[in-house]
């Protein structure tokens, strides 16, 4: 099925799109996740949790992968993006081949490999959806992706083992397997999706590869907002990753032992009520005005996550209804930094470059405070429960996020009434 640029905004366009995107992004987490679900129970490793020892590694190999992205993805061109999707994916599985078929503790360098290739394929998939009219609508769809996939993938893990039989160690493996060829089509699928029209251009500026001196005069011009959002955004990534890799022990804390549906019917309940919020702003035309309104919505989040936390604690909300809070204001605020929040940054400032740049270097400093946070857990608290821990980081997200949203708001107001008053004035880029 193909399509031409005039139809870049129809709904067999928007299917096909959404589908494609979707449908790699998820494939991508069976390559990803799964281990998160088994326990490792009884090993250690330099003291240390082997569980924890083996998410540090692949978050390392992650955080790594978003520093090398910088470059690579911001300069990364349209003829490229397939080979280097298929080439990524392949290496990520034959990590965990080698990570399964390797003695322990030397397995352990293999999950670090895996990382490293898994995470330049957000920015892949991504660059297939910017820079469009329907951005918002497209990147909802990706979106939905990595909030249902884990979910979806580490029951799926949990199945593999309990019904095949297999160890801890092969069943990411054999779960990836499973998803190799899915993956493949839908690959197909994005290779398909025509360039942005001309009339996307228009309105949302036309994204381009970056050179190092592009990149130099983004971060020299938009410095204090980059800086201050990569701060909270590094807080709700290690957050997340928290939340996401001991899943089954926080359930487990608050009584869902061994309900492996849980996983998925949770996550599922969030991005419904999550993304039906955020793709209604792809009504907003106006791309100062949408900007803004994602900074409403961290509101909301850091809001509803510590509210949420303290009614938890004052015994008015259920265990099952925190979680699902929880994840809300932690997913309204995580989702849109992802890919809506640069898009319509870059396209408010009619920045020269493309949205993969700074989405990887908020994932960068991201990843390397999940790894901080993890090592903290096990070094600084390691008698306080996991439950604990993350209701204090709740409580951290909120209070810092509130304070940073703020700040950003009223900031990036100021500089674009002195962009317009430049450019009155004849001053403009």
């Amino acid at each position: 099925m193909g399509f031409s640029r005039s139809n870049s905004t129809s709904r067999p366009f928007l299917l096909h799109a959404s589908l494609a995107a979707f449908g790699t992004y998820f494939c991508m987490y069976a390559f990803r996740r799964p281990f998160t679900v088994a326990t490792f129970e009884g090993l250690t490793f330099a003291g240390m949790d082997y569980k924890i020892v083996l998410i540090i590694a692949q978050v390392m190999g992650y955080a790594l992968s978003k520093f090398l992205g910088i470059k690579i993805i911001s300069e990364l061109k349209p003829n490229q993006r397939l080979v280097y999707l298929m080439a990524l994916i392949g290496l990520a599985e034959l990590s965990l081949l080698f990570f399964a078929w390797v003695p322990r503790p030397y397995n352990i360098a293999f999950m670090f490999l895996n990382g490293i290739p898994l995470g330049m394929i957000w920015g892949i998939v991504f660059s297939y959806l910017e820079g469009r009219r329907v951005t918002d609508i497209l990147g909802i769809a990706l979106c939905a992706s990595f909030i249902v996939s884990s979910g979806v993938v580490k029951s799926v893990g949990l199945f593999v083992m309990r019904f095949t039989g297999i160890s801890e160690f092969w069943m990411p493996a054999v779960t990836g397997a499973f998803f190799l060829l899915p993956l493949l089509f839908f690959g197909f699928l994005l290779e398909r999706i025509p360039p942005p029209s001309e009339k996307d251009k228009s309105s949302q500026v036309e994204r381009l590869p970056m050179t190092r001196e592009d990149r130099k005069n983004v971060l020299g011009k938009y410095f204090l907002p980059i800086a201050i959002i990569v701060v909270f955004y590094t807080l709700l990534t290690a957050f997340r990753d928290f939340r996401d890799n001991f899943a089954r022990e926080l359930w487990d804390s608050i009584g869902f032992q061994d309900d492996a549906s849980v996983f998925s019917t949770s996550e599922l309940v969030i991005a419904v009520v999550v993304l039906l919020i955020i793709g209604s702003i792809f009504y907003i035309k106006d791309n100062l005005r949408a900007l803004m309104t994602y900074h409403s919505l961290l509101l909301l989040g850091t809001i509803v996550l510590g509210l949420a936390t303290l009614m938890f604690q004052l015994g008015i909300l259920n265990p099952f209804l925190w979680m699902v809070c929880t994840g809300f204001g932690l997913y309204i605020c995580y989702v849109p930094f992802n890919c809506l929040f640069f898009d319509r940054f870059i396209a408010a400032f009619r920045i020269k470059g493309n949205s993969g740049f700074l989405i990887y270097i908020a994932d960068a400093f991201g990843y390397l405070g999940s790894i901080l946070v993890l090592l903290y857990k096990n070094f600084g608290q390691a008698n306080l429960s996991w439950l604990d821990f993350f209701i204090y980081g709740a409580y951290a997200v909120a209070f810092v996020g509130i304070g940073i949203t703020l700040v950003s708001w009223f900031n990036l107001k100021a500089k674009y009434k002195s962009e317009i008053l430049n450019e009155q004035l004849g001053y403009g880029q």
